[in-house]
């Protein structure tokens, strides 16, 4: 850590110091979902080059956010210490903070399942959401998102292999969604969920449709102006 020190006594200064390499942020984003396997986590982050991959692991352990724990059934496994677990709300902020210069995907964009669960979790509204149960489809990956009093569950359908730790949920859901990257639209309250069923921003392909507004509540990030009109004397 010593030879990537800004030489700053700072407690910001640490925290990017431990966590503002490249990628890094991304691996605490997706241990944040749960344990991963070295090979989850590569196939989470297509781009990066295994090497910085190995690296970044290392010195995410040195510094006490990441260990490598065994894990029934899975072998080794990565998991966040207490102290990278710590890192959740501000990871959350920083994904509505970013979430405002979102544009459209550039075609080679991806979208994968970790990425999509914390999207989701940077977005619930705890005081809006009503109980809900619904499959949702963006891409290649498939979620099944449950709200039961206040509390959210993702659990990942497709790409087959649900996450390390998790069980599949059980039943059917209410409403089956199909969604493109407008659907941030839809977050963002730019469209209702009538005008994103009009332009084909988000399908019902099963079930009541009723239930996306349901979700449209349950998932919304306001614009930042918003925000700061509110908070204005």
């Amino acid at each position: 850590m010593a030879a990537r020190s800004y030489g700053q006594y700072c407690g910001v200064t640490t925290a990017v110091e431990l966590i503002g390499e490249r990628w890094a942020l991304l691996i605490v984003r997706d241990l944040l979902v749960g344990p991963r396997r070295y090979t989850d986590l590569k196939q989470g982050l297509p781009r990066i080059p295994t090497n910085i991959l190995s690296t970044r692991l290392k010195e995410l352990q040195e510094g006490g956010v990441v260990r490598r724990v065994p894990l029934r059934n899975c072998g080794l496994v990565y998991e966040l210490t207490p102290y990278g677990r710590a890192l959740e709300p501000i990871v959350l902020a920083i994904g509505r903070w970013g979430f405002q210069a979102m544009g459209d995907p550039s075609p080679d964009d991806v979208v994968t399942p970790d990425s999509l669960t914390m999207a989701l979790r940077t977005s619930f509204q705890t005081a809006r959401a009503e109980d809900l149960d619904v499959e949702l489809h963006v891409g290649d990956v498939a979620l099944r998102v449950q709200i039961s009093a206040g509390e959210l569950r993702v659990a990942q359908l497709a790409p087959p292999a649900p996450p390390v730790g998790d069980r599949m949920p059980e039943g059917e859901p209410e409403a089956v969604l199909v969604a493109g990257p407008g659907i941030r639209l839809l977050i963002a309250g730019a469209v209702t969920p009538a005008e994103a069923i009009e332009n084909d921003i988000v399908a019902v392909v099963r079930g009541d449709e009723r239930m996306l507004d349901a979700f449209a509540s349950a998932f919304h990030i306001a614009p930042v102006t918003s925000e700061l009109q509110r908070s204005t004397p």
